[in-house]
């Protein structure tokens, strides 16, 4: 059994310093296997911003997985914009833009989608899928696969059409003959979840999309700031969400899946509060 903590959207220079604080007592507290930060770790990409947000991460005793995002990206300094657009997160959060964490039970890979000739949309590179899937189908069959990037694959529930990660169908036609079973992501700042399968007709296996909300940024959207807590026991995985209710993350969403026959059907969903104004 394995645990993913997952957070997205920091936006450190809007952070909310009482919710992180809080958020880091709770990622110290429960011990999970990795943690991972699917991107826009700051708010404009300035000096100060990402200071805070290595300095955040650094007190996270858990192993981490960190990938851009598009805010991690100087938007108004043209130049840096566009000869080096990610050299202070390669200075202060990591170099490795395509992280790995592999135990004997999960492989998470992360792929950086942030891009300089974009604002806000995201994409994967041709380059970046085949590095993708010759890691993916080289890792064990027993070993549970997920896949981390900042643009999502699957759009909110009530907003068809919203923008993906370029190039994530072929992304995910190349992966998913290698046992790929989870996408995480951020971006929207909405927490959903949905059945790849199910919005894409040319997928053909069965791969679960849980998008993070916004950690601890207030630039929230209609949703207070959450994180999830993934438990992974195959055949079954759980999906915990805890939004934060003004003193503290509490859970407010549990849906739980198994896979039968190769595909992953959901068991059950218990609201326990929903989190929204």
């Amino acid at each position: 059994m394995r645990m993913i903590a997952h957070i997205s959207d920091l936006h450190f220079g809007m952070e909310d310093e009482r919710i992180a604080e809080r958020l880091l007592e709770d990622l110290n507290g429960i011990d999970p296997s990795v943690v991972v930060i699917s991107g826009d770790l700051t708010q404009r990409a300035r000096k100060r911003q990402f200071e805070a947000a290595g300095a955040f991460i650094r007190k996270i005793m858990a192993p981490c997985l960190v990938v851009p995002g598009n805010h991690d990206i100087p938007l108004y300094d043209v130049i840096r914009r566009t000869l080096t657009p990610l050299r202070r997160y390669r200075h202060y959060i990591t170099a490795d833009l395509n992280p790995v964490f592999e135990d004997d039970e999960l492989i998470v890979l992360g792929a950086n989608t942030a891009r300089s000739a974009t604002f806000k949309n995201g994409r994967i590179s041709a380059a970046q899928i085949k590095m993708l899937a010759d890691r993916l189908c080289s890792a064990g069959s027993h070993l549970f696969k997920v896949l981390v990037t900042h643009h999502p694959f699957l759009p909110p529930l009530d907003n068809p059409y919203a923008a993906l990660v370029g190039r994530g169908g072929l992304a995910a036609e190349a992966l998913e003959p290698c046992g790929l079973d989870l996408l995480l992501a951020g971006h929207y700042h909405r927490g959903y979840m949905g059945d790849l399968q199910s919005h894409d007709i040319t997928v053909k296996r069965s791969i679960i999309v849980a998008q993070a909300g916004t950690a601890i940024s207030k630039r929230i959207r209609g949703e207070r700031n959450s994180y999830d807590r993934i438990i992974i026991d195959p055949p079954d995985i759980c999906f915990d969400r805890y939004a934060w209710e003004g003193r503290a993350f509490v859970k407010t969403a549990t849906t739980r899946y198994k896979k039968v026959g190769g595909a992953w059907q959901p068991q059950t969903q218990d609201i326990v509060n929903i989190p929204s104004f």
